[in-house]
């Protein structure tokens, strides 16, 4: 009995510690990331926490899209999670029927032309008519586990730029993949492929868990 009790107080100590990791982790990650909402990295790192002690985490790299910012924003932050270091920070595009400057809504249905939300792991490469592409995996029934189906891919696109937002007022925007710059496409996507986490996030996702 004693010794049951002393394991179990290890155990708390060191779930103290481990927390204490955790929340250290988060605010230096913030830190770097002026303008992304607090929930959606403490999100995407509970997901990428989650996906990584099931397995299917291969790179320590975590990639948040902030769909609670405008699309003339950059709203992809790409962290390498075993340092809190901040890789990249871009715009990235949302699907046409989410919205306009602004993403409201999201599907996991073929043909919706619209952005998902929630966790996804990165897979293979391919060239295809959008250029360099990156496969993307959805990890949530209902909330993106169409993804592959749907071909919803991380690609370069020419309206993700400068003169899109100065012509429209906004980016363009794609059939549902998260696009993003063709300059920085194929530098940040061999970064992130073959088994790193993207996580969608938005403010209604806060409502509806």
């Amino acid at each position: 009995m004693q010794m049951k009790k002393r394991v179990g107080m290890l155990l708390a100590v060191a779930a103290v510690f481990a927390s204490a990791r955790a929340a250290d982790r988060e605010s230096a990650m913030l830190q770097q990331a002026a303008g992304l909402h607090p929930e959606a990295l403490h999100a995407a790192l509970s997901s990428y926490d989650c996906l990584s002690e099931e397995g299917s985490v291969q790179r320590p790299i975590l990639s948040v899209i902030d769909y609670g910012l405008p699309s003339t924003a950059k709203r992809l932050f790409v962290f390498d999670v075993a340092t809190g270091r901040l890789l990249y920070r871009e715009r990235v595009a949302h699907g046409r029927n989410s919205g306009d400057d602004v993403a409201e809504s999201f599907s996991n249905d073929g043909g919706s032309f619209m952005s998902s939300l929630g966790a996804f792991v990165t897979e293979s490469t391919y060239t295809g008519e959008n250029g360099y592409s990156l496969r993307l995996r959805g990890t949530e029934p209902l909330v993106n586990d169409n993804a592959e189906a749907r071909a919803i891919v991380m690609h370069g696109a020419w309206y993700v730029s400068d003169v899109s937002v100065k012509n429209f007022g906004r980016l363009g925007r794609s059939l549902g993949c998260p696009a993003i710059r063709p300059e920085i496409a194929h530098a940040l996507i061999d970064r992130i492929k073959d088994g790193s986490v993207i996580y969608a996030w938005h403010p209604s996702l806060a409502l509806a868990r």
